[in-house]
């Protein structure tokens, strides 16, 4: 939902501000004011592609910028997009020479993301580079969000099949691939093979036969230090006993000093360290043992695992997985038929199920959209469009082009009257017209519809007397479940506005045309609302403007 958008240096809008109602707003003005102009500012938060001839005459850029909440945005650690109820802030700059930047809550971002971030809550309704009306593949998405539970179930469980017979298809594609692997590459994985079981290694191995060769290699060494510090400790004159000669000499002085006899104390308990030491050495000592042969086979076994891991490491790990993918295709080659069957199996029963879960989804379609159909056409029938009607047609798509979201494609047909051929809607020439349709479909969906904003431009084209009130009240309508935003020339349409702007075009002071956008108070409305019926605030026109004003808020009182 829209907050606030400001808009400076774009076209003739030197500098201006909007903030909308979350229920309906409306844009009045004469023809060339400058309404475009705002609808362009909000085109280029949408991602729109950006156009340097938008700047200002004079100067260096414009700077769209838009303040928003509610907006599905992707979360921080990648997964689903959640529901940000804090506010985000966009910035579109584009320079004179054509140069886009956008800023997201400060920080610099792509006109991708922007583009994925706003876009998806707003439509402009009679843009036709822009409204997803005009989206066939956005159509099954309107059909789904207003089936509700039925379809979203069946929707659920197709998908779910849908993945699951990718990926027995895939599984079926890598077994025949490997299956039809070229002799070179075979005799290469068994020769692998070979070579790596020859040796036979361990997990874990190489690392436990480093240490103990480390140990046997110096085995000299190791009881040598022992000795010699069992020596040092234990032996005559050794650390031991001139510890306990100290001890007694610091006895015999404490006769006279205690002081004396706690340092004794000291000594003898680390006395009981070094005996401990001194014991431990020696044990160490008598436990080294020194096999030539065994050592000889060992470094055999490194020089083994060492070699293997030159070919194939550089870490054991390495090597291992080497083994087991050589392993695994030297057993498919010799097992492809019976791998590929029960592959096949696997594709089999898949696409069972998935051909299942698409005749499900595609009856539960099947059962709304007629209904669908006659929930908008009814509302089309309420905007006098007379026996026009919307169409929701369903074709059943060859396996090859199935897709997510179903095994049928689903398209609005636009039916002029009755007895005439139904079109697609992208072909309805009135831009009037397909906002209209929108305006049916979007009051139809309520609450189910995943757009917060609705932006009407030409929906009162060609309209009048009876159907201007008729589509006035539909406007008021889709209010109460949208923000609603509409440029109109319509007084029964502008009188339902909750918030009113009107766009004049004046004098700037540097002497260039600049569009105006102004807020009406409730003083100031009857006079717009008059000159919008009559042309000019007479008597008769502003009386008129009150009547209706009031009978509008009366209506809403009740």
């Amino acid at each position: 939902m829209i907050d606030e958008m400001q808009v400076k240096n774009l076209a003739l809008i030197k500098q201006a501000s909007l903030v909308p109602a979350q229920g309906l707003t409306v844009l009045t003005g004469e023809t060339g004011a400058g309404k475009t102009a705002l609808l362009s500012a909000l085109k280029l938060l949408m991602g729109s592609r950006a156009d340097k001839d938008s700047v200002r005459d004079g100067q260096d850029g414009l700077e769209v910028s838009g303040r928003f909440f509610g907006l599905s945005r992707a979360s921080s650690d990648g997964d689903e997009p959640r529901e940000d109820e804090d506010e985000l802030v966009a910035v579109r700059r584009v320079g004179a020479d054509g140069r886009s930047r956008v800023t997201l809550d400060g920080r610099m971002a792509s006109v991708r993301e922007l583009a994925g971030t706003v876009s998806p809550s707003i439509d402009l309704c009679g843009q036709h580079d822009q409204q997803q009306l005009l989206k066939p593949a956005a159509h099954v998405g309107m059909l789904d969000a207003w089936a509700g539970q039925d379809v979203a179930e069946a929707l659920c469980a197709y998908r779910e099949a849908f993945v699951e017979a990718s990926r027995a298809a895939a599984e079926l594609a890598w077994v025949r691939d490997a299956g039809a692997a070229s002799s070179a590459k075979l005799d290469e994985a068994r020769f692998v093979l070979q070579r790596i079981d020859a040796v036979d290694p361990r997990e874990g191995e190489y690392e436990e036969l480093s240490a103990k060769l480390a140990r046997a290699e110096h085995a000299e060494t190791l009881a040598t230090s022992a000795y010699r510090a069992h020596q040092a400790l234990g032996g005559d004159e050794g650390a031991i006993d001139l510890l306990g000669s100290a001890a007694a000499a610091l006895d015999e002085g404490s006769r006279y000093d205690p002081e004396l006899g706690k340092l004794a104390e000291s000594l003898r308990e680390a006395g009981y360290v070094l005996e401990d030491v001194s014991r431990t050495a020696r044990d160490y000592r008598d436990g080294v043992e020194f096999d030539p042969e065994e050592l000889e086979r060992g470094q055999e076994r490194m020089a083994a695992l060492q070699g293997l891991m030159r070919a194939y490491g550089p870490r054991m790990a390495d090597v291992l997985a080497a083994r087991d993918e050589a392993a695994d295709l030297v057993s498919l080659v010799d097992d492809a038929e019976e791998r590929e069957r029960v592959a096949q199996r696997a594709v089999d029963a898949a696409e069972r199920a998935l051909a299942a879960a698409a005749r499900t989804l595609d009856d539960a379609r099947s059962e709304a959209a007629p209904r669908f159909s006659q929930a908008v056409s009814a509302q089309m029938q309420r905007l006098e469009m007379g026996t026009a009607q919307l169409v929701c047609e369903q074709r059943a798509l060859p396996r090859a082009s199935w897709t997510r979201s179903g095994a049928s494609e689903v398209e609005f047909m636009f039916q002029p009257g009755a007895g005439m051929q139904a079109r697609p809607l992208a072909r309805i020439a009135s831009g009037g017209e397909v906002s209209r349709v929108m305006l049916a479909i979007k009051v139809v969906l309520g609450q189910a519809d995943s757009v917060d904003t609705l932006v009407f431009d030409e929906v009162d084209a060609g309209v009048g007397g009876s159907v201007a009130v008729a589509l006035a009240e539909v406007l008021a309508d889709l209010a109460r479940s949208h923000q609603v935003i509409v440029v109109t020339h319509l007084a029964q349409v502008a009188v339902h506005g909750d918030v009113h702007y009107a766009v004049t075009k004046i004098a700037g002071d540097d002497g260039m045309p600049q569009t105006c956008l102004r807020q009406l108070s409730a003083d100031e409305r009857p006079a717009e609302i008059a000159r919008m019926l009559s042309g000019d605030a007479t008597e008769a026109s502003l009386a008129h403007a009150r009547e209706m004003l009031g009978a509008v808020k009366g209506a809403q009182g009740e």
